[in-house]
C-alpha cells in the first residue's frame, strides 16, 4: 500500500497511474491473505482511476484538435452576431457595451472566436420575412454595412474577403475571414438587378428563401402544411436567379427551404450548392433538415451540408448534446460523404445550444468528438475548413462574368403592389409604356381627320 501511495504522490502524469496499479499487482508477493487485500485495494483504486484515465484520453484528443485546427482553423457556415448587433445596438458599434472584445450575453465575441479556432465566418445579413414586400433591401443593406464596419473597427481580428484566395490569406495572417451570407431571397425583392448589387457589396452566398415563400421559391413550411406551396420548388423566375447566382459566382444557400426547392436548385446549379445550417432529417425529423435523398443529390453533385446546432434541429427536443451533433456529422459522412460535411452552428440566431457547445469557443471539443470517433484528420480538415473551400473554388471556376446576365423580370401580377411603383412594366402609368393606348389614341386621331 506504501508502495502505491508513493507512486501516486511522485507520478505526474495522470495516464500513467492505471499502468502502475497493473505492474503492482504483477509484482505483489507475500501470504496470500494480504496479496489478496492488495489486489482488493489496488482494484479499489483502479476503479477511481478510470475517470482520471478518460480525462487523459480526452486531453489526448483535445489537444490533437487543437493542432489540427492551428494549422486548418474552422470556417463556419452561419452566425447571427450582425442581427444581435442590431437589435440590442442599433448597429451602433462605438456604443461601450457593443465592443466585440468583451460583448456580453452573446455566444459569439472576439476572445470567444480566438479560443474556438474561428478562421472563417459566414456572418449573416438577415432580415426577418415581415420585412417582404417592404423595407427588405434596405435592411439588407444595413446589415451588410455593419459586417463591414465590424472589420474595419477590428482590423486586427476580422479582414473581410469576397473568395476563397481572401480565405486563405486570411488563415496565413491569423485573421478572421469575413464573408457575407444573405439570409432569404426576400432581400433582393424579386429582382436580378438587387441580386447583382449585392453580390457587388460583397455576398457570397444566399439562402434562397426564409421561413417564408418568395413570389419565385417556396420555404420549408410548405412541407409541414404550415404555408401553402406558391412556386412548387422554383418558379420560371427562381431559375433564372440561380442561373444568375451561378454566373456572378454567389453560392446557393438551401437552408429554410422546401425539399421541391432544395431538388430543383440541385438539378439546375452547375456548381455545388452549400446548407449553410442545417442537420440531418434521419436523426431529428423536423422539416429544416435535410431528408436522405436530399443528401444523396449532395453527394452527386459536390455539395455542402454545414450542420447546426440548435437543438430543435439536432435532438427535436429542447435539449441536445454535443454527442448528438457529432451524430448529426457522421449521419451525413456517411450518406453524402465525409467531403459533404461542414459546421454552420447558427450562434446567436438560436435560442438554445447542446450541452457542451454553448459558445463559439467550443469548437475544439467536437473536433476532439470527431478524433474519437475515429474520423481521420483528412476528414477532420474537410469539416473544418477544405470542404468549404472546395465548394466555393469550385463556385468560382463556374463563374463567367463575360456571360450576358439574366435580365427578364419576374412577371408583375406575381408581385404585391402595396408598397412598389409599377415603372418599366407594361401596365405602368406611363404614356409611352402602353402601346394600346397609343394605338387607340392615333386611330381617334386619324378618323377625325377623315371626317374633316
Amino acid at each position: 500500500m506504501g508502495r502505491l501511495l508513493a507512486t501516486i504522490s511522485q507520478t505526474e502524469d495522470l495516464c500513467s497511474l492505471f499502468q502502475h496499479t497493473q505492474q503492482l499487482l504483477t509484482a505483489s508477493a507475500g501470504p496470500r491473505r494480504a496479496q489478496a487485500s492488495l489486489v482488493d485495494c489496488v482494484m479499489w483504486i483502479s476503479w477511481w482511476l478510470w475517470p482520471l484515465v478518460a480525462i487523459c484520453a480526452g486531453d489526448r484528443f483535445r489537444d490533437e484538435a487543437e493542432r489540427i485546427m492551428r494549422g486548418t482553423p474552422v470556417i463556419d457556415g452561419h452566425n447571427d452576431l450582425p442581427w444581435q448587433l442590431l437589435t440590442r445596438f442599433n448597429n451602433q458599434l462605438q456604443v461601450e457595451a457593443a465592443n466585440l472584445t468583451s460583448l456580453t450575453h452573446t455566444h459569439t465575441n472576439i476572445p470567444k472566436l480566438k479560443a474556438g479556432f474561428v478562421g472563417g465566418q459566414f456572418w449573416s445579413a438577415y432580415t426577418p420575412c415581415d420585412t417582404q414586400n417592404k423595407d427588405a433591401v434596405k435592411r439588407t443593406l444595413e446589415q451588410i454595412d455593419v459586417i463591414h464596419r465590424m472589420c474595419q473597427m477590428y482590423p486586427e481580428t476580422f479582414v473581410c474577403v469576397t473568395n476563397s484566395t481572401g480565405i486563405r490569406q486570411a488563415f496565413q495572417e491569423g485573421k478572421i475571414a469575413s464573408l457575407v451570407g444573405v439570409e432569404g431571397g426576400h432581400s433582393i425583392d424579386s429582382s436580378l438587378g438587387v441580386l447583382r448589387t449585392l453580390y457587388h457589396l460583397g455576398m457570397r452566398y444566399m439562402t434562397l428563401t426564409h421561413s417564408c415563400n418568395t413570389p419565385w421559391a417556396d420555404n420549408w413550411l410548405v412541407d409541414t402544411g404550415e404555408d401553402k406551396g406558391e412556386s412548387q420548388g422554383l418558379s420560371p423566375f427562381g431559375q433564372r436567379v440561380v442561373k444568375e447566382m451561378n454566373r456572378l459566382g454567389v453560392i446557393i444557400d438551401l437552408a429554410h427551404v422546401s425539399v421541391s426547392t432544395m431538388k430543383d436548385a440541385l438539378s439546375l446549379s452547375k456548381a455545388p450548392v452549400l446548407f449553410s445550417h442545417s442537420s440531418a432529417y434521419s436523426l431529428c425529423q423536423h422539416r429544416r433538415n435535410v431528408p436522405d435523398d436530399v443528401l444523396q443529390l449532395v453527394n452527386q453533385t459536390g455539395s455542402l451540408v454545414m450542420v447546426n446546432f440548435y437543438n430543435d434541429y439536432v435532438s427535436c427536443k429542447k435539449e441536445a448534446t454535443l454527442s448528438q451533433v457529432a451524430d448529426h456529422l457522421d449521419h451525413i459522412k456517411k450518406v453524402a460523404g465525409a467531403g459533404a460535411v461542414g459546421f454552420g452552428g447558427d450562434f446567436d440566431g438560436v435560442s438554445r445550444l447542446p450541452l457542451g457547445l454553448e459558445d463559439v469557443s467550443k469548437y475544439p471539443d467536437l473536433v476532439a468528438e470527431l478524433l474519437r470517433r475515429q474520423w481521420t484528420e483528412a476528414e477532420v480538415r474537410g469539416v473544418l475548413a477544405n470542404n468549404l473551400l472546395r465548394v466555393f473554388e469550385a463556385v468560382e471556376r463556374v463563374s463567367d462574368h463575360t456571360q450576358t446576365p439574366e435580365e427578364e423580370p419576374i412577371s408583375l401580377d406575381k408581385l404585391q403592389d402595396s408598397c412598389r411603383t409599377n415603372y418599366g412594366y407594361s401596365e405602368a402609368p406611363s404614356f409611352h409604356h402602353q402601346p394600346r393606348v397609343l394605338l387607340a389614341s392615333l386611330t381617334t386621331v386619324l378618323l377625325g381627320l377623315c371626317l374633316l
